[in-house]
């Protein structure tokens, strides 16, 4: 194991140069070869980077994280076909690198919290999550981070071979309605650290998908711009049409 170090979550380190070390060390992870935990890392310095209020190292910490999850989805999408999850004994006990399609009776909780587990294992995995089939069809695609977001595609051609190509076309189209779904999450004047926070509610819901990150450079770019709100924004969970 290299001498990177690990990461532990948000932490609240209040040295000025903490978050560009953890980006040294993510850059360094990225040029060895250990894509995810370049990500974590990036991931790390990211919401630190939001806790502070530090829009402009938000907006140059989006690409290499952009970067390392390219490479962690690429990675995945190598290794075949997509395991399709359907109960908790589809799993084995210990997961390998690859792309995991959650269908029921499993949910994109579930999804989330077997990548989450997964990160934390240093095991690169590349999720997606589906819903019961519509009467139309339609396969429902669902993505969980603090928002959910949702859309309904044409199922593959072979059901049960879950072919590489498919599996990330549904992740480009989920991350395209999530970036849909932060833009229309707010009013036209709102702050732009609000558009921010809108996309960052939903980077657990597409952490592969590279307009979303490009989405979300842009937005931290524009906050760059403007104070930084001193209002609380406060909207109740049952106006939000993405909660549960």
């Amino acid at each position: 194991m290299s001498s990177i170090p690990t990461t532990s979550g948000i932490r609240a380190i209040n040295t000025p140069d903490e978050i560009d070390t953890m980006m040294g060390h993510a850059s360094d992870a990225l040029a060895s070869g250990q894509s995810l935990h370049a990500a974590m890392l990036s991931r790390d310095a990211l919401q630190l980077a939001r806790s502070r209020g530090d829009f402009e190292r938000m907006s140059r910490i989006c690409m290499p994280l952009l970067e390392a999850q390219r490479a962690v989805r690429l990675d995945a999408l190598a290794t075949g076909p997509a395991r399709v999850i359907s109960k908790a004994s589809d799993l084995t006990e210990c997961p390998t690198m690859g792309c995991y399609l959650f269908a029921p009776n499993l949910v994109g909780a579930d999804a989330r919290q077997f990548r989450t587990a997964a990160n934390a294992s240093e095991i690169p995995v590349f999720v997606l999550t589906r819903e019961p089939q519509m009467k139309s069809g339609l396969w429902p695609i669902v993505g969980v981070g603090e928002r959910v977001v949702r859309i309904r595609i044409q199922p593959p051609n072979n059901p049960d071979t879950i072919d590489p190509q498919w599996f990330n076309y549904a992740s480009e189209q989920l991350g395209d309605q999530a970036i849909e779904d932060a833009m229309n999450a707010g009013e036209p004047n709102d702050p732009a650290a609000w558009r921010v926070d809108d996309l960052l509610d939903r980077l657990d819901a597409c952490p592969e998908h590279e307009k979303f990150m490009m989405a979300l450079a842009s937005a931290c770019q524009d906050a760059m711009m403007m104070p930084v709100p001193t209002v609380i924004r406060r909207r109740a969970l049952i106006n939000d049409p993405y909660s549960f």
